[in-house]
């Protein structure tokens, strides 16, 4: 057999997303961005809707967001608003990648860095009485009324990089049936800001991230209100329509 029998459109296991631009993305060996920027891509070209994204870049470590997707974008500072947006139910999606530090600036205190995390403004750990407590982005967005989806994934393994994909389709396509507004929360390591090689940096999040104060693990839960497109039509209160589902695997 030859190397051209072999390479034929119908044997093709991968191919990089058209949507992806070809140029040097700024972010640092072993960050989980350039994987949800490659799958972000792949969501939007597989379901055909690059021309009708829009994409929002906001300020830190994905403020060059609009380089690498091909999709029209626009540029917003910080995520002030996004609780209100979820609040309002709007139908969009929003990212959140969680590293639990304000990496692109130098590896500030962040709302999610954890207790006893040392980082370049609280160089002897986070401390409830000084700092006070993480913020639980997740499950605090999943009690408002108008978000109809929201999960917590990661990139790290392979197995997690298929779920999140799977995440982020449900949240687009959320988007498009005008459900509300999908939250997509990516537990991410910062190997640079958290001064660790990649390796032992996804260690770390893997034993510290992804539980909560309680140890209850949290990796993968999705929280997913059941709603009509009509959602404005008879929508329940969330504790009566709230599902939660646990993944284990």
């Amino acid at each position: 057999m030859e190397l051209n029998d072999i390479i034929k459109p119908e044997n093709k296991v991968y191919a990089e997303p058209k949507l992806l631009n070809r140029v040097h993305m700024h972010y640092c060996p072993g960050c989980s961005h350039g994987v949800v920027h490659k799958l972000v891509a792949q969501v939007i070209e597989e379901m055909g809707v690059a021309e009708k994204t829009v994409g929002i870049s906001p300020v830190g470590c994905a403020v060059f967001a609009y380089n690498y997707i091909d999709v029209d974008w626009e540029e917003a500072p910080h995520g002030r608003e996004s609780i209100h947006a979820c609040n309002r139910g709007e139908n969009i999606v929003i990212i959140f990648i969680n590293n639990a530090i304000y990496g692109m600036t130098g590896g500030q205190m962040a709302p999610t860095t954890l207790l006893g995390q040392k980082t370049a403004t609280c160089p002897y750990g986070r401390r409830p009485d000084l700092n006070g407590y993480p913020l639980a982005i997740t499950p605090l967005l999943a009690q408002l009324d108008g978000t109809c989806y929201v999960t917590r994934q990661s990139v790290h393994t392979a197995a997690n990089v298929r779920k999140t994909k799977a995440a982020l389709k449900k949240a687009f396509e959320n988007s498009i049936n005008c459900k509300g507004t999908s939250v997509v929360e990516i537990v991410s390591a910062c190997n640079t800001g958290w001064k660790l090689t990649p390796e032992k940096a996804n260690k770390w999040m893997e034993e510290n991230m992804f539980h909560s104060r309680e140890g209850q693990q949290v990796d993968g839960r999705e929280y997913v209100r059941q709603v009509s497109p009509g959602r404005l039509e008879g929508l329940e209160r969330w504790y009566s329509t709230l599902k939660i589902r646990r993944h284990y695997d």
